[in-house]
């Protein structure tokens, strides 16, 4: 009798003890998936912010690179800005009217995004180059009201998605080109040994028909490329 006594109780602790290999093995794996998750995120979010890449055959063929501030010292092929954590709808006459000189990197207001920098030809031959701004994912179709200004040498154009009723641009505005490109140009014949200063500027419009409240709590991730080419 005794003996089955120490039987039970050696079979109790041993299920105790696999029970608790079990949940520690159950844990760690939720642990590694979890962290799989966030890592997957940080890279598509890029921690909030906007990126401006340039493409490695204007780099390495033509002698093109990118500048927060326009000097060699800060060359670099990738340029990232802080985003704001919260946008709420603004009218365009509310920007400032120095967006384009008061500073450069990244120079956020109350409610807009705003990102100076510095396309810099460092080569001895003319250049062509494309500037793309990509919309990557939106979050309860934001974008509809949203607004992009690029001053390209100190001349804006404004792009927004067409009016969904006239099917045709919003007021002042250029179309964005498609439901995942927000902007394609093209900068011919730049000129060597110069620099191409760049503003953009990002924010909700709030005299957009679209500007409704089914877009609050809506997010938008955006890049922008710079490229020899434009490819389909």
């Amino acid at each position: 009798m005794k003996n089955n006594t120490v039987e039970i109780q050696a079979n109790k602790i041993y299920k105790h003890k696999l029970f608790t290999k079990i949940v520690k093995i159950v844990f760690l794996l939720l642990l590694v998936v979890l962290s799989i998750i966030y890592l997957f995120l940080y890279i598509v979010y890029d921690g909030g912010r906007f990126t401006v890449s340039l493409d490695k055959n204007l780099s390495n063929r033509k002698n093109i690179y990118l500048s927060e501030n326009g000097n060699a010292d800060s060359k670099t092929r990738q340029l990232s800005a802080n985003t704001i954590d919260y946008m709420d709808n603004i009218s365009v006459k509310w920007l400032p009217d120095d967006l384009d000189t008061e500073a450069v990197g990244a120079h956020n207001g109350d409610n807009y995004i705003a990102y100076t920098f510095y396309v810099v030809n460092d080569g001895d031959d003319a250049v062509n180059y494309w500037y793309e701004i990509d919309i990557d994912d939106t979050i309860r179709n934001v974008d509809e009201a949203i607004r992009v200004m690029i001053y390209h040498n100190g001349e804006p154009t404004i792009y927004a998605k067409k009016n969904k009723t006239t099917k045709k641009a919003e007021p002042d505005t250029k179309m964005f080109v498609s439901e995942t490109i927000a902007v394609l140009e093209q900068r011919k014949k730049m000129k060597p040994h110069s620099k191409d200063r760049i503003t953009v500027v990002v924010w909700i419009e709030g005299d957009d028909p679209e500007c409704l409240n089914d877009l609050l709590g809506g997010e938008i991730k955006m890049h922008m490329d710079i490229t020899e080419e434009h490819i389909k």
